[in-house]
């Protein structure tokens, strides 16, 4: 089971993503987490933080679980 992280933009940057999934706190930890481990991005390895996730993507983060992004409308 994915946990939703929802945007109301059409895309979010995979580091944005982490930080506001709440796994880590700032840009700079994001940064040397993807440098040093890396996400799982829909099944496939991924360390840059500027990698465009859009709705329905899959990220998966060791010890911290699985997401799925989602897009809610604003109106």
């Amino acid at each position: 089971m994915h946990e939703t992280i929802e945007i109301t933009t059409e895309y979010i940057t995979l580091g944005q993503f982490i930080k506001l999934a709440n796994v880590l706190e700032s840009g700079g930890m994001v940064k040397s987490y993807l440098q040093d481990q890396g996400v799982i991005v829909n099944g496939e390895l991924e360390k840059r933080r500027g990698r465009k996730l859009y709705p329905n993507d899959v990220v998966e983060i060791e010890h911290a679980g699985s997401f799925i992004v989602s897009k809610v409308d604003k109106s």
